[in-house]
């Protein structure tokens, strides 16, 4: 770690540094993401440009192209940056991607699908025990739960996202 913050306090204060770093922590250790994936979304959430060519990233980030590649291949998956290539230009430029939170973090679908398949296991369980049941009916119904309730939530979230715009804009 030390040897990550001498490396890229070389072009970035400790401070944008450490951030950096805690980010692509975040990252690998909540989804199992490389450090450099979390990097890389840390840093373009406060990079100036907000739009980054590969090089300009992997310099700033001390990474290789590949692994900043890998990364941004990674981070598009997810709907979370956006890659785009100004008419006349032979680089993409990379930038955070917002909608990515709201299309993932809020699919229904997904949560539906995950208690589908814990209500097939449970189908194979039909004459166990209620203690071998129970993990598989509390993530079938947790799941149904979000399946049902994230609609809502989602509504809820764009609205509040449009006042807090809105009160943005009437205080600028």
């Amino acid at each position: 770690m030390l040897f990550q913050l001498f490396v890229y306090t070389q072009d970035m204060d400790t401070k944008t540094a450490n951030f950096i770093n805690r980010i692509g922590q975040f990252y690998a250790h909540q989804y199992n993401l490389p450090p450099v994936t979390g990097r890389l979304l840390g840093y373009l959430g406060i990079c100036e440009p907000m739009q980054q060519s590969i090089g300009d990233l992997a310099d700033a980030l001390q990474a290789s192209r590949s692994a900043i590649t890998s990364a941004i291949d990674t981070l598009e998956h997810y709907h979370l940056v956006r890659r785009e290539r100004p008419a006349g230009s032979r680089a993409d430029l990379i930038s955070f991607d917002t909608t990515g939170l709201e299309n993932n973090g809020f699919d229904p679908a997904l949560y539906a699908q995950q208690a589908a398949l814990a209500r097939e296991g449970l189908a194979l369980l039909e004459h166990a025990s209620t203690d071998r049941r129970k993990p598989l009916e509390e993530i079938a119904d947790l799941a149904e739960f979000l399946a049902e309730r994230l609609p809502a939530l989602l509504e809820e979230w764009q609205e509040r996202k449009r006042a807090l715009s809105k009160n943005k804009r009437s205080s600028e």
